[in-house]
């Protein structure tokens, strides 16, 4: 049965869906780490996989390849090398939207208040999480930084 685009667009909203988050260095630093997970976890989402790690050069090239050729991204490599970061999969319904929108846009300064980036963070790079923006980049995401077997849930 084909759907109009709308429609499809509406159920994919509310699917049960599994999203990558890395808490990045300023979160780690400024002990924010709880407060954000207790945001996600108030509004209905699971923990399916959580590790801290450190980023190598590599992973961060890779992970940001859509703009590794902009004057932005060394500042930026700089940064995700500068601490060990935390990576978590979270699930639930519609848990790529509503994450994003819990967030709030990318430049904090830009981000309403109530907002984690608006609440906790400092401007577009220092700005306390990455979120996958799409179920396509989620998949490439969790699989970037989770084996299968590390995924629970």
């Amino acid at each position: 049965m084909m759907l109009p685009k709308r429609a499809e667009a509406h159920m994919v909203t509310w699917l049960m869906q599994t999203t990558l988050i890395i808490y990045k260095p300023d979160c780690i630093e400024k002990k924010h780490v709880g407060n954000v997970l207790e945001r996600f976890e108030n509004t209905g989402f699971k923990i399916v996989g959580c590790k801290m790690t450190r980023l190598s050069p590599a992973l961060v090239r890779e992970h940001y390849a859509h703009i590794a050729d902009k004057p932005f991204y060394p500042p930026l490599e700089a940064f995700m090398l500068s601490s060990p970061v935390i990576v978590m999969a979270l699930y639930g319904k519609g848990a790529i939207g509503k994450i994003r929108e819990l967030m709030g846009p990318t430049d904090s300064r830009k981000a309403p208040k109530g907002t984690i980036r608006g609440d906790f963070g400092s401007d577009s790079m220092s700005n306390v999480v990455h979120a996958s923006d799409s179920l396509e980049n989620a998949k490439i995401e969790l699989a970037r930084f989770f084996k299968t077997e590390e995924l629970f849930g």
